[in-house]
């Protein structure tokens, strides 16, 4: 029964710096573009082809 003191306040400190964190990555725009990342992996292969790689 003893734990209940110990897991009861962890879990909110882990949960206020769960908030804490999601609201950072908002206001840093970690966000704005979800979609382009995605597609640079199917261009890659096209910028080798045509030498701009390097």
């Amino acid at each position: 029964m003893n734990i209940i003191y110990v897991l009861i306040p962890l879990s909110v400190i882990l949960m206020v710096l769960a908030i804490g964190f999601f609201f950072w990555a908002v206001q840093n725009d970690q966000f704005d573009d979800l979609d382009t990342p995605a597609l640079d992996v199917l261009d890659e292969d096209d910028e080798k082809e045509r030498g701009e790689d390097g």
